[in-house]
């Protein structure tokens, strides 16, 4: 929490152009988000805004399995390439579909379920 006042900043001014950089951003705010109950659902809100934002693109969460999601953001402290390759086959440009976000938003809940 003491690091707060200058991590933060830094990751804001992070750019957000492409995936990798968006998915990076994602990463560093992953690693100092400091509360577990609710991080994971409002991290990935939070990518899929900036994807929208920047790309035009969301994550369509069904094509991405629970495990696999889970064990790469755990390896993406040190290599994000594995999260980077779940996001980018899971893109989709349905940014305006209800349906895809409500579907979004219930396996936000599915990943945080033990």
């Amino acid at each position: 929490c003491m690091l707060f006042p200058t991590v933060i900043p830094t990751i804001e001014r992070m750019p957000e152009t492409t995936l990798d950089e968006i998915a990076d951003r994602y990463v560093e705010m992953n690693v100092v988000h400091p509360f577990m109950e609710g991080n994971g659902r409002s991290m990935r809100i939070w990518l899929d805004l900036m994807l929208k934002h920047s790309l035009k693109r969301c994550v369509d969460w069904s094509r991405i399995d629970k495990n696999e999601y889970l064990t790469a953001m755990r390896e993406s402290v040190v290599d994000s390439s594995h999260i980077k390759a779940l996001l980018k086959v899971a893109l989709t440009d349905k940014i305006n579909d209800r349906e895809m976000f409500t579907k979004g938003i219930d396996y936000s809940y599915y990943y945080e379920e033990e």
